[in-house]
C-alpha cells in the first residue's frame, strides 16, 4: 500500500498524472485502496468546508515526496536504527490517532466474534492517519534493499523486487520493459544502418 501511495503520482507515457492532485482525487483514492469506509468518505466530505480536503490533498502530496525522498535515500540496503529518527515526521502524524478496537460479529452472516480496530473520522486531517499506518508498516516490513526504482526513461514508477535473483528493472515489463528493448532495438538498427 506504501507504494501504491507513493505511485499515486506516476508518467504512464510522457505527461504526469497525480492520481490525488485535490480533496475529490484524495477521496477517491482513499475508497479504492480501501483505507477508509466509503460512508466515512462521504460524510468527510459532506462535513468539510470548502477548500478544507483540498487542503488535505496537499499534505497527502507533501506526505507522499517526503516519503519518496526517505525511500529513494535508504533504497537499495536494510534500514537501521538510524532510520527512526528521520521517520520522526511519519511518527508525529500516527500520534493523531484516535483508534480504538471494539468486539464485533466477524462477516456478514453474524458468525463468530473477533476484534476490529476502529477509528474516529472527526476531521478531514484523519484521512492522512491509515496513509500514515501503510508507511509505517512498510518501513517496518519491507526490507528496502528490494525496493527500487524503475529504470524506465521517463518512469517515476517504485516497485519492491521480490523476484528469485532480485534483478527485476521495471515497474512493468509490459510497459517500460518493452519502451527500453524498443529503443535498444531501434538504437541497433541505426547503429547497423551506419555502419
Amino acid at each position: 500500500m506504501a507504494l501504491d501511495f507513493l505511485n499515486s503520482i506516476a508518467t504512464p507515457t510522457d505527461t504526469p498524472v497525480d492520481w490525488i492532485a485535490n480533496g475529490e482525487g484524495l477521496l477517491a483514492w482513499l475508497e479504492q485502496a480501501g483505507l477508509v469506509p466509503a460512508p466515512e468518505l462521504a460524510a468527510l466530505h459532506a462535513r468539510a468546508m470548502p477548500g478544507e480536503l483540498d487542503g488535505v490533498a496537499a499534505q497527502a502530496r507533501a506526505l507522499r515526496e517526503w516519503f519518496r525522498d526517505f525511500v529513494r535515500r535508504h533504497m537499495g540496503r536494510p534500514l537501521g536504527p538510524d532510520a527512526v529518527q528521520a521517520l520522526q515526521p511519519l511518527n508525529r502524524l500516527l500520534e493523531r490517532d484516535e483508534g480504538y478496537t471494539q468486539v464485533v460479529t466477524a462477516g456478514e452472516t453474524g458468525g463468530a466474534l473477533e476484534l476490529r480496530a476502529m477509528r474516529r473520522w472527526r476531521s478531514p486531517e484523519s484521512l492522512l492517519l491509515p496513509i500514515g499506518e501503510a508507511l509505517a508498516r512498510f518501513v517496518a516490513t519491507e526490507d528496502l534493499a528490494h525496493v527500487k526504482a524503475c529504470e524506465g526513461a521517463r518512469c517515476t514508477l517504485m516497485f519492491a523486487d521480490h523476484t528469485r535473483g532480485h534483478r527485476r528493472r521495471w515497474c512493468s515489463t509490459a510497459v517500460c520493459g518493452n519502451r527500453a528493448k524498443v529503443a535498444a532495438h531501434r538504437q541497433r538498427a541505426k547503429q547497423a544502418g551506419a555502419a
